[in-house]
């Protein structure tokens, strides 16, 4: 038998080493090399297609098509190590995969044609490019100050937008792509779903390593399915080269535009939205805090590779949101994963027939891996919304209006040929749009003008907001909240202690921790001041219309003589046996039998037991008074929150 030892990584006498974050954590090879796999397959659709539209709108040669994908490819990978691995303060050192911004498409079309088009075009485009990514990496520790405009509502705004804008782009793969887009196909739609299902199924059934490798298993399985049966093809192979290096201006000395420079610039300033958009969302998924440090290096490495991307023969890169759902997908956070797949498109983009074997995945099948990746993208922006006051409606007015602009241009992608020229580039992206929209309207309702608050107490039209709750007297205060408790009203007087509240999650938490952190006696007062559940008095309004509210919930003011009896029996045999009133949060019951259940159970407790159980119970009480007086003083809110619910 070995002998034990102990797992603590600090021996006696010598300090403990902190442990490593999972984000910088060196795994194995193998590993590595498989993970690294899974996000280039990913990647790739969307790496190719923008020099793929670029090169055909502006007359290129298949040729010089050909070159540009390897170029892109190569440059990726660069960009990517760049932005995982990291050096000196450019890099944020995440799991974050790097890939020709999108926004940068109709500009980028704009200002070949308008050059000329053809290798005229592309010349000024890699000048305007250039110039870019250098004013990129120059003002990215000044766009990183702006982090305070980028609270919760804003970035879970933006991360929801990304996930669900990219959605049309899964759709259109899994039913075929490009000039084979068919979605009445029902064999597009067997191998979209059937790689979905699998990569569902393997989730489900497998842990550890195979669970994380899903979208891979997935996307192989279904490529060897449709060469099977004759609906993958790989001809591309056999016709390209073993080597395709990329050198520097391959295509000739770039050209500079002013005009060009000024259109890229501004790609750029949206695209360094999208990016803080993303780290933010990354930071969440592998649970690592985002500051303002970490913008400014992402956004340093952006304008790095941009400019590489110029003189390499590429575009402009951005965090690719597509590898963002993988993360969230696979909970694998290594940053080296990125590094690993940063050396496979290096090598990808120097080896044009792998390339050409990565391409033949048919559209349905990454269509179905897509779908799922995307859709994890917007959970992220779920997760992050969770954290928002909706109680003050002007956030609820900031997430609406930006996700439904969003929505709209993304639906309807025409509509950016109803604007002026210069505007296409923000009504051309519903990711765009909904991003800038979502800065704005926060930037506008909480940075000008008075900071009101949210309404949290009153009627309409004569409501109290939080600005005036922190401006109140110590009386007005307990006034006015007073009815969240039965009795004394030294919880209410406690909490007022807490001011200013930054938001009614703040306010509702003061009286919570007014309440746990009195003395047992003032505890136990509180307790007793709770009426009988079921009693005339409480039916008759003598205790408050507070308690006639709580209670009338499950029917306990209109029962029938059985009930009545069966309850009063219970309400005395627990006060008989703890001297105090049973308190029972009966909002929270499904029914009146719940209620006499519970009751029951509770009388095995011990008295100690029972008064932390009466805490516990008021608190709920409070909680839901609390959330009475937010739904009267925000009606609307509450009828569209109450009427989603009812769905």
């Amino acid at each position: 038998m070995k002998p034990w030892k102990s797992n603590s990584l600090a021996t006696e006498g010598s300090p403990p080493r902190r442990a490593k974050h999972p984000v910088d954590e060196v795994l194995p090879v193998h590993k590595l090399a498989v993970y690294g796999a899974q996000h280039v397959l990913a990647f790739y659709a969307g790496a190719v297609i923008v020099p793929i539209l670029l090169g055909n709108a502006i007359g290129l040669s298949d040729e010089q098509l050909i070159h540009l994908i390897n170029a892109d490819l190569f440059t990726c990978g660069i960009a990517s190590i760049i932005q995982s691995v990291g050096f000196w303060k450019v890099g944020v050192r995440l799991p974050l995969l790097q890939g020709v911004t999108f926004t940068a498409v109709s500009p980028m079309i704009a200002i070949g044609a308008a050059a000329g088009g053809g290798t005229d075009g592309l010349l000024t485009i890699y000048g305007a490019v250039i110039v870019a990514g250098l004013l990129t990496f120059l003002v990215a520790p000044f766009f990183s100050k702006l982090i305070r405009f980028f609270p919760p509502v804003v970035t879970g705004s933006v991360i929801t937008i990304i996930g669900i804008a990219l959605l049309p782009v899964a759709a259109m793969d899994a039913s075929g792509g490009g000039a084979h887009l068919d979605p009445t196909s029902g064999k597009n739609l067997a191998y979209a779903m059937g790689t979905l299902a699998l990569i569902v199924l393997i989730q489900r059934v497998f842990k550890g390593f195979m669970a994380t490798v899903a979208v891979l298993v997935g996307l192989v399985a279904g490529t060897l399915v449709a060469w099977a049966l004759g609906d993958a093809h790989f001809d591309a192979v056999g016709g390209s080269s073993w080597v395709g290096a990329t050198t520097p201006f391959h295509f000739g000395w770039p050209q500079f535009s002013l005009a060009a420079i000024i259109s890229m610039s501004v790609v750029m300033l949206i695209t360094a939205v999208e990016t803080t958009g993303d780290v933010f969302a990354t930071g969440e998924i592998v649970e690592k805090r985002v500051g303002r440090e970490d913008i400014a290096r992402a956004l340093r490495a952006d304008g790095l590779a941009t400019t590489i991307g110029g003189v390499f023969n590429s575009f402009p890169y951005t965090c690719f949101a597509e590898n963002v759902g993988l993360v969230r997908l696979t909970r694998i956070k290594s940053r080296f994963v990125i590094a690993a797949a940063g050396v496979f498109m290096i090598l990808l983009g120097l080896i044009p027939k792998a390339g050409a074997i990565v391409a033949g995945i048919p559209h349905p099948v990454l269509g179905g891996a897509a779908l799922a990746m995307f859709a994890t993208v917007a959970v992220v922006g779920f997760q992050t919304l969770s954290r928002v006051d909706f109680n003050d409606h002007r956030n609820v007015v900031i997430v609406a209006t930006s996700v439904g602009l969003a929505m709209y241009v993304t639906a309807q992608p025409q509509v950016a040929q109803a604007v002026p020229d210069w505007a296409e580039i923000i009504f051309g992206s519903g990711i765009t749009l909904g991003s800038l929209t979502a800065i704005v309207l926060n930037f506008v309702f909480h940075h000008v003008g008075k900071d009101f608050g949210p309404a949290v107490a009153g009627q309409p039209g004569d409501t109290v907001r939080l600005d005036q709750v922190n401006q109140m007297s110590r009386e007005q205060f307990v006034e006015t909240f007073a009815g969240l408790f039965q009795g004394p009203r030294w919880v209410v007087e406690r909490a007022y202690d807490q001011r200013p509240f930054r938001d009614t999650h703040h306010l509702r938490r003061s009286f919570q921790e007014a309440l746990f952190s009195a003395s047992r006696d003032e505890q136990r007062q509180l307790i007793e001041a709770y009426p009988q559940l079921g009693s005339a008095v409480v039916a008759e309004g003598l205790t408050g219309e507070e308690s006639l509210r709580d209670q009338s919930t499950r029917g306990l003011n209109r029962l029938g003589d059985v009930e009545q009896e069966e309850l009063a029996e219970l309400t005395e045999a627990y006060r008989d046996r703890f001297g105090f009133p049973l308190v029972i949060c009966v909002r929270d019951a499904d029914s009146f039998d719940k209620i006499v259940q519970e009751g029951r159970s509770r009388l095995a407790n011990s008295e100690h037991q029972e008064h932390a159980a009466s805490l516990l119970e008021i608190a709920k009480i409070a909680g839901h008074r609390f959330d009475d007086f937010l739904a009267e003083a925000n009606p609307i809110h509450s009828a569209r929150t109450r009427s989603v619910g009812k769905g």
